[in-house]
C-alpha cells in the first residue's frame, strides 16, 4: 500500500529531478471547490493509495485550513496526516519534492509523514531582500531598520535551520552561515536585480549545482517586500536522504499502530512511547563472591610474614598442660603466704579438708580439729589447698563466707 502526497498551492510542486518521481494532488481552495467536491476527491486518493500525507506551510489562510480539518473529521479517517511546516514558500517546495522523491521507498506511511519534520532540519532557506522594515519572520535589530531606510542598502537572510541576518556591501561583509553537506542550491528571482547569491553566496557553500525556479506567490508576504530574491540549499541525492531517515529510531504508535521516528505521530498525534533505560546485567558469582570477601575480611587478619619462621613465629604452647596448671597453681600459693614462709614447707593458711590430711600428717591421726585446719607441725597441709588451687585461683581471706582470717606463723602456733 503506498502514500500520496498532497499540497495546498502549485507554487509547492516544482519541477521533478528525474523522471521516476512523482507528482502531488493539489487541493483546491474552499471558495473554489465545493466540500461534496473535496470528500469526493480525497475518498478517490485514499482508495487509490491507502494513505495522504498533506503539507502545507504553517501561514495558511483560516478557511483553508478548517476545510482540511472538515475533510479529515468528516471521513473519520485515520489514515490522513497534516503536516504544517514553518518554512519559507519556496523551502517549502524543495521539502514536498524530497517527499516525492522518498515516496518511492520502502518506507511505511507513518515514517514518511514523520519525515517532513526531520528534513526541515536540513533545508539552508534564506533570501537576499533590499528591506527589512516589515520582516516578522526573522528577528531584526534596531539598527537593521534603520539601515533598511538607506538607498541601495541589501540585506542576506537566513530563515532556516537558525535565523541570520546580514548586510551585504564591501569586501570584508560577513556571509551567512552555509551547510556541512554537499547540497544544491534553488534560486527563484523576484523583482531584486542581484547576482549575489549565484555569485557569491553558491561558491562559498560550495553547492554542486543552481537551479532556477519561478517565485511562489506568498513569497512577497512571507518576506514583507517584493524586492528579493529567494534561494533554499538542500540534499538532492535520493540514496542519502533514505540513508539519513533511515538511521532515525523507529517506534510503533500505541494509538493507530503505525511506524514513527520523532516524537509523536504523523497521523494521529499520538506521543512516542518513552524511552526505557536498559538493565543493567546481573553481577556474576565470581565478582559477587569477591566483593563480599572484600568486606567481610578483617582488618586485623594476620599476614604470612607473621608466620614465618625468621620473622616474628609466635611461641608454642606447653606441650603439657598439667605443667601448666602446677605453675599457675604455685604462683597463686605464692601470692598468700607471708614474708616469712617458706612455699617448699607451708602449704598456706587453713585449708585442710574434713575428709582427707595433707602429706605431712599422721597417717593415724584421725579427722578432728587438726585434720580440718591444719597439723600442728609445720610441715602439715591441707589435702584440699592443693585441688582448690589446681581448680580455681585462690580468693584473698577476708572474701570467704563464714571464715575469719587465719594467720600462720613459723612455729606452727595458731593464732
Amino acid at each position: 500500500m503506498s502514500t500520496a502526497l498532497a499540497v495546498t498551492s502549485h507554487d509547492h510542486m516544482l519541477a521533478p529531478p528525474d523522471r521516476h518521481t512523482p507528482g502531488a494532488h493539489v487541493f483546491t481552495p474552499p471558495q473554489e471547490q465545493s466540500l461534496e467536491a473535496a470528500l469526493a476527491e480525497t475518498h478517490a486518493l485514499l482508495e487509490q493509495h491507502g494513505y495522504l500525507v498533506a503539507v502545507y506551510p504553517a501561514t495558511l489562510p483560516t478557511p483553508y485550513l478548517h476545510r482540511l480539518h472538515t475533510i479529515r473529521a468528516l471521513l473519520e479517517s485515520q489514515r490522513i496526516a497534516l503536516m504544517p511546516v514553518a518554512l519559507p514558500p519556496l523551502a517549502t517546495g524543495v521539502l514536498v519534492r524530497q517527499l516525492r522523491q522518498l515516496s518511492l521507498c520502502d518506507f511505511t506511511p507513518g515514517v514518511l509523514g514523520a519525515a517532513a519534520r526531520l528534513l526541515t532540519h536540513y533545508l539552508y532557506a534564506g533570501a537576499v531582500l533590499n528591506s527589512v522594515a516589515k520582516l516578522d519572520r526573522v528577528p531584526v535589530s534596531l539598527g537593521s531598520h534603520a539601515k533598511s531606510w538607506m538607498p541601495g542598502a541589501q540585506f542576506a537572510v537566513l530563515a532556516a535551520p537558525t535565523p541570520e541576518l546580514v548586510r551585504l556591501g564591501g569586501e570584508g561583509a560577513p556571509g551567512l552561515t552555509g551547510p556541512q553537506f554537499a547540497t544544491h542550491l534553488t534560486v527563484a528571482t523576484g523583482q531584486l536585480a542581484t547576482d549575489w547569491v549565484t555569485g557569491t553566496l553558491g561558491p562559498r557553500w560550495q553547492v554542486g549545482e543552481v537551479h532556477e525556479a519561478y517565485l511562489p506567490e506568498d513569497s512577497p508576504a512571507w518576506w514583507g517586500t517584493g524586492k528579493l530574491v529567494e534561494f533554499v540549499a538542500a540534499i538532492p541525492d535520493v540514496s542519502v536522504l533514505y540513508q539519513l531517515v533511515s538511521s532515525v529510531r523507529r517506534d510503533e504508535c500505541h494509538w493507530c499502530g503505525l511506524e514513527l521516528i520523532g516524537d509523536r505521530c504523523a497521523f494521529c498525534a499520538a506521543p512516542a512511547p518513552p524511552v526505557t533505560p536498559a538493565p543493567a546485567p546481573p553481577a556474576s558469582s565470581a565478582g559477587a563472591a569477591s566483593t563480599a570477601l572484600s568486606h567481610t575480611a578483617p582488618s586485623y587478619a594476620p599476614t604470612a610474614q607473621q608466620f614465618d619462621g625468621s620473622h616474628g613465629q609466635e611461641p608454642a604452647p606447653d606441650r603439657d598442660t598439667g605443667a601448666g596448671h602446677d605453675r599457675d597453681r604455685d604462683r597463686d600459693r605464692d601470692t598468700d603466704l607471708g614474708p616469712d614462709r617458706d612455699p617448699d614447707t607451708d602449704a598456706g593458711p587453713g585449708s585442710g579438708s574434713s575428709s582427707g590430711s595433707g602429706p605431712g600428717l599422721d597417717p593415724d591421726a584421725g579427722t578432728g580439729a587438726h585434720a580440718a585446719h591444719g597439723s600442728g607441725s609445720p610441715n602439715g597441709s591441707g589435702a584440699a589447698t592443693g585441688a582448690a588451687s589446681a581448680s580455681a585461683p585462690e580468693t584473698s581471706p577476708a572474701s570467704r563466707t563464714g571464715e575469719a582470717p587465719v594467720v600462720a606463723d613459723p612455729r606452727g602456733i595458731r593464732r
